[in-house]
Order: C-alpha cells, then structure tokens, then sequence
C-alpha cells in the first residue's frame, strides 16, 4: 500500500490509530520515515513520561502528563518563519518543538497509552485538551488550565476584539477533525516555504479526508495555479464556486474561470 493508503487504513480500524495515522503524513514528504520505528522510540518516551508521573487517580493525570512533556523539553516551536517541521510528527518528536495540534497528538497518544483519559478540541487558532466531564481545558503547550475567560482571551488575541466565543469553538474533535487540521496546517506551511508540491500532497489529503469547504478547494486551486496546471485548476475553482456562500467570492471566482484557458483534452 501507498502512505496514503496506509494512513486511510489507520482510519479504518475501531479506534481510529490516529497517531499511527499522523505518522503516514511524514512518510508521504519524507519516504525515509518508518513509522514502526519511530512508535517503538515512543514507547521509551511513554515510559519517561510515566516514571515522573505523580501517584493519582487517572482522571487527575492528564494536567501532570502535559507538565511532565514539558519537563522534558517539549515546547510550542517559536521559530520565525514557523517550518513544516512544526507539524511533522517525527520531527517535533525529534525536536521536542511543535505547533501546540502536533504536541497535542503526542499527549494524547501517550494519555491513551497510560489509559489517562484525554480528548482533543478544535479550538479556533490553538489546539487545546480536555479531560472528559472538567470545567478547563488544557494547553498542551505546557499544561495551563483554561477557563472560560481564559479562552475568551486567548480567542481575541488572536482574532481580535470583535470575535466571540461559540459551544462549536469547544466541542471535542473527532480523529478525523485533527488529521484534517493538521493537513492544512502543513499545506499552508509548505506554501509559505514555497513547495508547492509538498503542500499539493496536503491539500488533496484534506479533500480526501471530506466536509472540505471553498477555501480548501481554492487552496488547491491556486497551487495549480503556480504550477500551471489549468485544467486541474478550473476543477477546484468550480468546486469551490458551487460550495461558496459568499456573493463577492462567486463573483470573483466567476471572473477567475473567464480568464483561464478552455478545457483542454489530452489524447
């Protein structure tokens, strides 16, 4: 099977292997990846983790799990401009350095390995964690309890003053959810860093993953663009047109397609 297969696959099984799953996405941008033996390192790190691991009931756990990566030298990657090597699993892992998703897969790979019940949200601009029934999340950038305000805070800082906070920006993301996010982040980090054909890799596994919106298809569509693939091109932006909601998009996009070229045919 393809890497892309293999990472479909991970889907497949009940649970989804989502860290296995992660790790399919480095193979597709680095073919000297093995996964197999970057998850038996992990197990080393799993036992570290756990040998610093106070005596309390599991539910109490997850906030000393993301202390103890911290601890050992696992930390958000503060780097200017941010690499690809941020969200490539088996980079951060070597790296100890991450986008705060990638260091909470990590987390939340080791939490189910230590049987510490975690889950993941989808948090608009920063990826947090939650313990199952608690009244914070949690920053797997070192552990920091987050209350309401305190995502309220971290939301506008990002987004500014006028963004409000919904249930929607907390609610617990599906495996799914995360590798979909974590492929973007890597097509737009591939992109900045001008591989088009890297981030080309991403962005077809984010519309393969499904629920793909007009920008995911616009992303791809101006990848084309740069690679002077029109007709894949004029695909995307068609797509795109029919998922839009908004009038000065479709009217651009509607502009976009006059000035490509007609459809060519390859016999």
């Amino acid at each position: 099977m393809t890497p892309r297969q293999r990472f479909f696959d991970c889907l497949q099984r009940s649970p989804p292997a989502l860290f296995e799953a992660a790790l399919w996405m480095c193979v597709e941008h680095d073919k000297e990846v093995n996964p197999a033996a970057v998850m038996t390192h992990f197990k080393d790190l799993q036992l570290r983790v756990s040998y610093g691991l106070p005596m309390l009931p599991v539910s109490e756990l997850a906030q000393p799990l993301l202390r103890r990566l911290n601890d050992l030298g696992f930390a958000q990657d503060d780097f200017t401009p941010l690499r690809p090597q941020a969200a490539l699993l088996d980079k951060v892992l070597e790296r100890r350095r991450g986008q705060p998703l990638a260091l909470g897969l990590i987390a939340l790979e080791l939490a189910r390995g230590l049987e510490i019940p975690l889950v993941g949200v989808n948090f608009p601009g920063h990826f947090l964690l939650r313990v199952p029934g608690a009244d914070h999340l949690l920053d797997p950038c070192g552990g920091r309890r987050l209350y309401p305000n305190d995502c309220r805070e971290l939301l506008q800082r990002q987004y500014g003053p006028n963004m409000k906070i919904s249930a929607e920006h907390l609610l617990t993301a599906e495996p799914v959810q995360m590798l979909q996010r974590l492929s973007r982040n890597l097509r737009q980090l591939h992109l900045s860093h001008d591989d088009y054909i890297g981030a080309l890799i991403d962005a077809e596994r984010v519309l393969e993953l499904g629920n793909a919106s007009a920008s995911d298809y616009l992303a791809r569509a101006s990848l084309y663009q740069r690679l002077d693939c029109p007709n894949a091109e004029r695909f995307d932006l068609e797509h795109a047109l029919l998922l839009s909601d908004d009038p000065i998009q479709r009217i651009r996009l509607t502009e976009r397609l006059g000035h490509l070229p007609p459809n060519s045919i390859v016999h």
